[in-house]
């Protein structure tokens, strides 16, 4: 879904993150608010899974969108496209990407679009993009784009509708036109308003400003784009002050800073305080959309937010070709610090009993006596099965191996369930011919099934290892995959 149909479904008192009961963008008390996040490629892999699950914790907030720069002068391109498609179709919201010029032909611009608009992502900044490292300009390459508006023409060319396109806007006027004085002269401002109206013009429907520490030039900047008939929705940026070090601010953020810039916790709490106060002025002056640039970090925009934590149910997808799915595929294969990042607290609950019996946490079994009972074979039934009694393989351990000392482990065997067609199934079992070592049974809805597993073999996906010194239990097949197919013989 594209950014701009959100911020107008809300302005419409719809749903932000869905759909919209009109169009058009007003500041009435009906209207929500619009909050989102940005996030930039972190440099090492460690910090690109760190990012991901700082993506979960905050999306968690129900942001309507969130953004990934491009890097300077195109340096994390490869990157900021994968990190830009786990966000759409992973992490579940909605994304923007950020694409500049620097560096790059029309061809390698066309790639991106084309990359991203197959991940089902909607919407683009389209940036001219800061010089390459090392050098003090931007340069236009051969044939390549001069300006962020040569970009926004050629992706309404070329692309249509299809994409919602973001520029970017400056309260202060551009920083090439800053001054050594920190201010940008009245005329060269008026001519940054006027290239700002063209980019709005040749097809861009959002602006976000780049980052102020001063409400009211941001507020005279919205008047002033109003006047020269700017009329698209105009996100402001916040950027929470973290440390001493910030860019400029003004001069009493300045003297409130003085006393405390060697506490970074003072800073950061001020920065906090701060941000707060820039966004209740900003909402009540009828603004219903807030961006926060994090830096890749959390606390102080979540605390900035103060969000209150709805109940969250599973995020739909985000990816414009499958909105209608009510299934969301976890791609834990993709994020494996993230899936144990999740799961460590899972020998907490409940009661310590699902983790390690060496944890300190760790509960009390009397609940399970019973199933004890039934693996000796004295009861005749259990909720974990649907058979009577035990099968003959378990009979063995008791009659002739036995359960072993305490001390032991019970392992699992990875497999996989799925749907698939009949002619893709075809194709499974004809590759598993090549790979003995995995096991595999399919069914259909009608009952009809095919194996490579003998109606009196043992497959073992759960076996277990006694003690050092006894012999292991129920281990056949510990080194085969099972995988399991649903639909579609």
């Amino acid at each position: 879904m594209k950014v701009i149909d959100k911020i107008r479904a809300a302005a419409a008192g719809g749903d932000a993150n869905g759909s919209a009961n009109g169009n058009g963008c007003d500041s009435s008390s009906n209207s929500k608010v619009v909050f989102s996040f940005e996030f930039f490629p972190p440099k090492t892999e460690d910090g690109v899974d760190n990012l991901f699950e700082r993506m979960d914790r905050m999306v968690f907030h129900n942001p309507s969108f969130c953004d990934i720069t491009w890097g300077a002068g195109g340096s994390t391109a490869d990157l900021t496209l994968d990190i830009a498609n786990k966000m759409q179709n992973i992490i579940c919201v909605e994304t923007m990407m950020h694409l500049t010029c620097t560096n790059m032909p029309v061809e390698k611009i066309d790639q991106a679009l084309e990359t991203i608009k197959s991940n089902g992502i909607q919407n683009v900044l389209a940036l001219r993009g800061d010089p390459p490292h090392g050098q003090d300009k931007f340069v236009q390459i051969q044939g390549g784009f001069s300006c962020a508006l040569d970009l926004v023409k050629h992706i309404r060319s070329k692309y249509g509708d299809y994409f919602g396109i973001t520029v970017a806007g400056y309260p202060e006027a551009h920083p090439d036109m800053i001054g050594s004085d920190g201010f940008a002269t009245l005329e060269d401002y008026h001519k940054d308003l006027a290239y700002l109206k063209q980019k709005v013009d040749a097809g861009a429907d959002l602006i976000v400003t780049q980052l102020f520490y001063d409400t009211d030039i941001f507020l005279k900047f919205v008047n002033d784009c109003r006047q020269i008939g700017i009329t698209c929705p105009i996100v402001p940026g916040i950027m929470p002050i973290n440390n001493y070090k910030a860019s400029y601010v003004p001069a009493e953020v300045t003297a409130a800073l003085e006393p405390i810039k060697d506490n970074e916790e003072a800073v950061r709490a001020y920065g906090i305080h701060l941000g707060t106060e820039m966004c209740k002025k900003i909402l009540a002056h009828g603004i219903k959309t807030v961006h926060l640039y994090t830096l890749n970090m959390e606390k102080s925009a979540l605390a900035i937010l103060m969000s209150p934590r709805y109940k969250r149910t599973m995020a739909p997808p985000t990816n414009v070709f499958r909105v209608k799915e009510d299934v969301r595929p976890i791609f834990w294969a993709n994020r494996p610090k993230s899936y144990l990042s999740r799961t460590i607290g899972w020998d907490q609950y409940p009661h310590g009993r699902w983790g390690d019996s060496r944890n300190p946490s760790y509960g009390a079994l009397s609940d399970y006596q019973k199933f004890k009972v039934y693996c000796l074979g004295k009861l005749k039934s259990s909720p974990w099965s649907e058979l009577d009694g035990l099968q003959p393989e378990t009979k063995i351990i008791n009659e002739h191996l036995g359960w072993g000392r305490p001390g032991g482990y019970v392992y699992q065997k990875a497999y996989l369930e799925f749907f698939c067609s009949k002619d893709k199934l075809n194709a499974i079992v004809d590759k598993c011919k090549s790979f003995p070592f995995v096991t595999y049974i399919a069914v259909n809805k009608g009952g009809s099934w095919i194996s490579n597993v003998a109606l009196t073999d043992v497959n073992a996906v759960t076996w277990g290892l006694p003690s050092k010194g006894d012999y292991p239990a129920n281990c056949c097949g510990s080194r085969q995959l099972q995988c399991v197919e649903g639909r579609g013989i």
